[in-house]
C-alpha cells in the first residue's frame, strides 16, 4: 500500500523554460549547439551535488563567453527558467491529508532558493531531500537511501514521480514504485491505478 508519495521539482511541479537562457548564451558567443556537453563542461552535476555554488557555476559560464556578461543580468536570466506547474502543484497539496508528501530534486543551492522563494516547496510537502545538501543526485542510488534515511521511507510503500526516465529507473532499482512524469492528466491515472486516493477537488491540466 502506498503511504508516501515523492515529487521531482524541475519537470515535473515546475516547467523547465531553458531555452531563453541557451539562447542568450549563444548570443555572448558560447558554444551551446551540443547541450549534454555544455553540461558536462561547466560540471553540472558537481553543483547539484553541492561541490560548487550557484555563484561559482555562473563565473564558470561566464569566463566561456566571448563578450563580456553582465553578473547581475547572467543570474537573472539563469533563475529565470522556472513557471509553476499549477495542476500538479495542486495534486501535491491535495495528497497531503491523507499521505506523507516530499520532494527529491536535482537542483543547486541557487535555483532552490529562488524556487523555494516563489512557490514555498518547503512548506508544500511534510519533507523535501535537495540534491545539492545531500552530495548525490539522481539516478544513482545514494540519494534514494538517503532519502529513506532522511525522510523514513519504506521503498516498498512509496511511489516516486519523475520526468526523466533514468530517474524513474534508479527509484525502482532501489524498491520503489515509480512514474514516468508527462502531463498532470497521465500521472494521476498511474496515481489513482496504484490505489492513491486523490480529492476531486485536486485540478487537471
Amino acid at each position: 500500500m502506498i503511504r508516501n508519495v515523492v515529487f521531482d521539482v524541475g519537470g515535473v511541479l515546475v516547467h523547465l523554460r531553458y531555452q531563453r537562457f541557451i539562447g542568450y548564451l549563444a548570443a555572448a558567443g558560447i558554444d551551446m549547439s551540443d547541450l549534454p556537453a555544455w553540461l558536462e563542461q561547466v560540471d553540472l552535476a558537481a553543483h547539484e551535488r553541492g561541490e560548487m555554488t550557484g555563484d561559482e557555476l555562473l563565473a564558470r559560464i561566464a569566463a566561456m563567453a566571448r563578450r563580456p556578461l553582465d553578473p547581475d543580468e547572467l543570474r537573472v536570466r539563469w533563475l529565470d527558467m522556472f513557471d509553476r506547474a499549477d495542476a500538479m502543484f495542486e495534486l501535491a497539496g491535495a495528497l497531503r491529508d491523507d499521505y506523507r508528501v516530499y520532494l527529491l530534486s536535482n537542483v543547486g543551492d541557487m535555483h532552490w532558493r529562488h524556487l523555494d522563494g516563489l512557490y514555498g516547496l518547503e512548506n508544500l510537502t511534510h519533507g523535501a531531500v535537495a540534491s545539492f545538501r545531500v552530495g548525490a543526485i539522481k539516478p544513482t542510488a545514494a540519494i534514494y537511501r538517503e532519502a529513506e534515511r532522511r525522510l523514513g521511507l519504506d521503498p516498498a510503500a512509496t511511489v516516486f514521480i519523475d520526468d526523466l526516465a533514468p530517474n524513474v529507473a534508479g527509484a525502482v532499482s532501489c524498491g520503489w514504485t515509480a512514474i514516468h512524469h508527462a502531463d498532470a492528466a497521465a500521472t494521476r491515472r498511474s496515481l489513482e491505478a496504484l490505489g492513491v486516493r486523490i480529492p476531486r477537488t485536486a485540478a487537471v491540466e
